[in-house]
C-alpha cells in the first residue's frame, strides 16, 4: 500500500473482531491469542474498515467526524501498519 493507492478498499481481516469494553470503556480489536487496546482514532479507523469504502472515503468521513484536515498521511500510515500486523486486508 502506497501513498497513491487512496482506491483501495480496506476490511478488517477475517480474524479480527472490534469489540467495546464498556466496563473499561475502551474499543478492542480482538485476535487469535491476543488483544490489542485501540486509542480512539484507531478504533475509528478499524471501524471504518468493512471493505464498502476506499481509503479516500474513509479519510473523508474520518476528517468530517474529527473536525479535521489533511489526514491522508496519518490514515495511510496507520493502514500501512495494521496490513502489515494482518489486522486489515487492503484490495
Amino acid at each position: 500500500m502506497d501513498d497513491s493507492d487512496l482506491a483501495a478498499t480496506p476490511r478488517l481481516a477475517t480474524k479480527a473482531m472490534l469489540k467495546h469494553d464498556s466496563v473499561r470503556d475502551v474499543e478492542l480489536l480482538l485476535l487469535p491469542e491476543r488483544v490489542v487496546l485501540l486509542n480512539k482514532s484507531g478504533a475509528a479507523i478499524l471501524g471504518l474498515c468493512d471493505g464498502s469504502r476506499t481509503v479516500r472515503q474513509l479519510v473523508e468521513q474520518l476528517e468530517q467526524e474529527f473536525e479535521a484536515t489533511d489526514l491522508v498521511n496519518d490514515v495511510m500510515t496507520f493502514l500501512r501498519d495494521a496490513s502489515g500486523r494482518g489486522w486489515v486486508v487492503v484490495t
